[in-house]
């Protein structure tokens, strides 16, 4: 799983992420992307094309399913970033791994989910 921080790093070409990305590909593990995430960095520049093929090999997670329980989880732990809050619902229900730029606040919010708790794994 993906947040906007790997997703970004995939962008400058972490070779470590891009690896990762591929492994998955190579294992046909889904690698799931919350849609709030994708929509926080795509731009559809040219710029993006390293971002937009790594997507290829990415499923989409919407928010539609889960908008209340984001709500919720932003109530309960006092944060007003729907973003993160919809990625740790994903990652603790659909995620055994979570690439993410911010590993405290994720971990915090996962704990909150009170679902799963995969490994939080800095980029």
């Amino acid at each position: 799983m993906l947040d906007s921080g790997a997703l970004i790093a995939l962008e400058r070409n972490d070779r470590a992420l891009w690896a990762a990305l591929k492994l998955a590909a190579f294992e046909s593990t889904d690698v799931l992307v919350p849609s709030t995430a994708l929509a926080q960095v795509w731009r559809g520049t040219p710029a993006q094309a390293r971002l937009s093929k790594a997507l290829q090999h990415c499923v989409i997670a919407s928010f539609d399913a889960v908008a209340r329980p984001v709500g919720e989880l932003c109530g309960r732990t006092r944060t007003a970033d729907i973003c993160d809050a919809h990625v740790a619902i994903v990652a603790a229900t659909r995620g055994d791994v979570l690439y993410t730029s911010d590993p405290e606040d994720m971990r915090r919010l996962v704990t909150a989910c009170d679902r799963g708790s995969p490994t939080i794994v800095p980029c």
